[in-house]
């Protein structure tokens, strides 16, 4: 068995307000391979601060400690901010949730795609600009000449977050941790732009962190799947067996979710136990702790 390109370890978030510690995260531990691990779980669980924290783009008053956080056989939180900006973008890229906040509105599309390249190669601007020409028509883009010289506001948001897709994988990283890249499109675009993903994973056989709350999207999409509650893992299963899921947590947030096939009058409602902030774990079906 090959071994993951990331490995993370009893890691830990928090913020220090003036009302106290809030403990965003809360020792999880996950492992990424080449392969789509889909990271879900409520508004407030964690997931958003785990994928961040992979990165290093938690600045104070956040704090993160972990046991380990290993990339491709790289401690990276043994590396200085120098080094560490290396690993961003060229081996390591995040896809934001929206690309309205995300891009910059006074710079065109393509000279932003074409900065991001530049910044992790040696070439020259044409060639740049050639490559970021090839990396629009990638992600489906049609009249990429045009569309590089669009500004932020005068592409929709569909085209936005695939503009921030080329943007980010234009260095052609070995791991891409997309932050809800989804939840502001329609079903149409949405299913286009995971196309467009599902494509570019397994042509360059790069590992794919999808953060999102859309059990149903990740089921379908993901290869494997961590739910979190509460700053932790509750369950890690694979995609397909998701519906079997056992932890009770998931077997609510499933409830609570309207189905085609199996329509109800009225859908459930989620009921927390307090339990389950540091409970027992499901692994695969097992329980374990």
């Amino acid at each position: 068995m090959s071994l993951p390109l990331l490995s993370v370890e009893g890691l830990h978030v928090r913020f220090h307000t003036p009302k106290g510690v809030v403990e965003a995260v809360r020792g999880i531990s996950f492992e990424v391979g080449r392969e789509k691990l889909g990271i879900v779980g409520e508004s407030g669980s964690g997931k958003t601060m785990a994928g961040r924290s992979v990165l290093r783009l938690i600045r104070p008053p956040g704090e993160v400690r972990a046991k380990r956080i290993v990339f491709d056989g790289t401690d990276l939180q043994a590396l200085d901010e120098v080094a560490m900006r290396e690993v961003r973008g060229r081996r390591i890229a995040m896809v934001m949730q929206d690309p309205k906040f995300s891009l910059n509105p006074v710079m065109t599309v393509g000279d932003q795609i074409a900065e991001a390249y530049l910044v992790h190669h040696k070439v020259v601007a044409a060639q740049a600009r050639e490559r970021t020409l090839e990396m629009l028509a990638a992600v489906k883009i049609r009249d990429p000449e045009r569309v590089y010289g669009l500004y932020p506001h005068e592409v929709s948001g569909g085209m936005g977050q695939r503009v921030m897709i080329a943007m980010m994988l234009i260095p052609d990283p070995d791991l891409l941790i997309a932050d809800e890249p989804t939840s502001a499109l329609d079903v149409t675009v949405q299913m286009q732009v995971l196309a467009i993903l599902d494509d570019l994973v397994t042509q360059r056989g790069m590992g794919l962190m999808f953060i999102s709350h859309d059990l149903n999207l990740v089921a379908s999409f993901c290869d494997r799947v961590v739910i979190m509650y509460a700053g932790r893992i509750v369950e890690t299963c694979r995609a397909a067996e998701l519906q079997s899921a056992r932890h009770p947590y998931t077997r609510g947030l499933l409830a609570s979710l309207p189905r085609i096939d199996r329509p109800v009058g009225e859908l459930s409602v989620l009921s927390r136990d307090p339990a389950w902030r540091d409970g027992a774990v499901v692994v695969d079906g097992e329980m374990v702790g």
